[in-house]
């Protein structure tokens, strides 16, 4: 599991780098990473993480088509950064909730998880977190910073120290990320 790991970690930072620049190129990788992980995430028995990663696979594809040919309402240049819009936030906290506490009562039920909570709590966050990517949100650094020092312990916990090491260093740059987007995205209204 070692070298699958150690390969999802490269492929890990190279989308990190693509999400960082906002290059569409991101997608490319987004579809690789998860492909491994599925395999990680499922021998290491995190079950909500290893099914996550077919929600990845799915959301790269959606993500890839929604920056390619998405653009916002009045606009015919390539889809902005911006900040989400207010009406965005309580649909997206429902989501939220409702997928944190339905994918713990599935791992509580159906699996032998010892970390359904924070397994389903990363997991659910991390819908979340695509979601705002794929539309470009800057917020989603925000979302990601959370889930990445979550899953950093979490991962230390699980023995998987390639994967945590990842995560801190996502952690990291996801807050460079945060105020690299808010740039570009002022830079962009000018």
């Amino acid at each position: 599991m070692d070298y699958f790991e150690i390969t999802g970690t490269v492929v890990g930072l190279i989308y990190l780098w693509l999400e960082y620049r906002a290059s569409i190129y991101l997608w490319i990788a987004g579809i690789i990473m998860p492909a491994i992980y599925i395999y990680v995430y499922y021998e290491a028995g995190l079950y909500a993480d290893f099914g996550i990663n077919i929600y990845y696979l799915l959301a790269a594809v959606y993500g890839f088509l929604v920056w390619k040919f998405g653009k916002r309402k009045g606009s015919d240049k390539e889809l902005p950064i911006v900040k989400m819009p207010l009406k965005r936030v309580i649909p997206a906290t429902a989501v939220f909730i409702i997928a944190f506490i339905g994918i713990a009562e599935i791992l509580i039920r159906f699996t032998d998880s010892d970390v359904p909570w924070l397994d389903s709590f990363t997991t659910a966050l991390s819908i979340i977190g695509m979601w705002m990517l794929a539309r470009k949100y800057l917020e989603q650094w925000l979302v990601w910073i959370v889930v990445d020092v979550v899953c950093c312990g979490l991962y230390i916990y699980k023995g998987l120290h390639f994967t945590s090491a990842l995560y801190g260093l996502y952690a990291i740059i996801a807050i460079f990320g945060y105020y690299k987007w808010k740039k570009m995205m002022h830079d962009a209204a000018k």
